[in-house]
């Protein structure tokens, strides 16, 4: 009882499924963040001479007003909207970048999902109790130190990187405005490159561990498992007293139709096929009944209640058996075999009934049977 009731097995598709309609899904901030870094450093270097062009015109503006100008409120506002025109092409350029990639930064580690359900307000959550809950769970626990790690780990990488270039930084200032603005965009972007680095091995790690983490929540007793199955495809001994009235039903059906047959072909114990042929009806005999073993059996015990022939040719028995299927025609490769076989049956017939002076000579037990109709 102990064993199942361990979560020891892989999510099904349904529970999977159901996770996804409930808005549980695996999802990666490292990841996220981290895609939003790389198309900031991407987008910066793309835009930084636009940028920088524009930055080198609000400065050209902002300090070369006159003293009337400082004190005209007019000339104040038109010069705030010139210096807003001016940025706002490469500010909204990255703005645009940023906006796609953080959306698809949250959806890169489980795709896009969208529920109704995980939109419902649950009154549970205002609990202040489960609230605390949560603050002191495992998992708020593990996240914390997650962060604390994180940021212990990129503040390190930062520092190393970066703690030879202060002088750099420094110098800025003894630069003139188009020099330091040049200097301070490749520093930026510098920094930004090692942040990005940084966060590389974080992500590595984060994304398996997510993916990891989510299966193992929803994973599944073997009796849940089996309940599932149950649910979804039906009660498996249901399902069998279901098949097999049907395939009662199916035999009865069959055993009607074998004392109209025309012959009973057998193995001759393990297969029995009957056969009819109509002239004015069908090109070819058509196989009204067959089976193996117990059905084979019962087909020949009706045959010989209602007389009809029952003849043991074993090859062709087992070609028609299983080259066959119910109320269709024989192939064309066994026209010749049971033609002959028909043939005999009725001249057998007409024989006991008086209506020929002449026996049938002996059936060929071995007729000609084409390879790829052997079996």
């Amino acid at each position: 009882m102990a064993d199942n009731d361990e979560k020891t097995e892989q999510p099904t598709g349904k529970k999977l499924s159901d996770a996804r309609n409930k808005g549980q899904v695996p999802r990666s901030k490292e990841a996220a963040t981290f895609i939003v870094l790389l198309a900031g450093v991407l987008s910066l270097w793309a835009f930084a001479g636009m940028l920088g062009k524009s930055i080198r015109q609000i400065m050209n503006n902002s300090f070369n007003l006159t003293r009337d100008q400082i004190f005209y409120e007019d000339e104040i506002r038109r010069l705030f909207v010139a210096n807003i025109t001016e940025i706002a092409l490469p500010i909204l350029c990255i703005s645009v970048i940023l906006f796609f990639c953080g959306i698809f930064g949250n959806i890169f580690v489980g795709g896009f999902n969208f529920s109704h359900e995980a939109y419902q307000p649950k009154f549970d959550k205002l609990n202040p109790i489960n609230g605390i809950g949560r603050i002191f769970s495992l998992n708020s626990i593990v996240e914390l130190l997650k962060g604390i790690l994180k940021v212990a780990f990129i503040g390190s990488f930062c520092y190393f990187a970066l703690s030879g270039r202060i002088n750099e930084v420094l110098t800025l200032s003894y630069l003139d405005p188009i020099g330091a603005i040049r200097r301070a965009m490749i520093l930026l972007l510098q920094f930004m490159i090692i942040v990005v680095c940084a966060m590389l091995p974080i992500v590595l790690i984060d994304v398996p561990y997510q993916k990891w983490h989510y299966l193992k929540q929803l994973r599944m007793t073997k009796q849940e498992v089996k309940d599932e199955y149950k649910n979804t495809e039906g009660n498996p001994q249901i399902k069998g007293k279901i098949k097999q009235l049907q395939f009662q039903m199916a035999a009865r059906r069959m055993m009607a139709k074998v004392p109209a047959a025309d012959v009973v072909v057998t193995n001759p114990n393990h297969y029995a096929v009957a056969l009819s042929y109509d002239p004015n009806g069908t090109l070819a005999p058509v196989v009204v009944a067959k089976g193996v073993d117990e059905i084979a059996e019962k087909i020949k015990e009706i045959a010989r209640e209602t007389n009809v022939p029952v003849i043991p040719i074993p090859p062709l028995a087992r070609s028609l058996y299983y080259t066959t299927e119910l109320d269709t025609e024989i192939p064309r490769g066994l026209f010749k075999a049971v033609a002959q076989v028909l043939a005999w049956v009725m001249g057998m017939k007409a024989f006991k009934e008086g209506k020929s002076q002449q026996r049938p000579r002996d059936l060929d037990m071995n007729p000609y049977i084409p390879d790829e109709l052997r079996f």
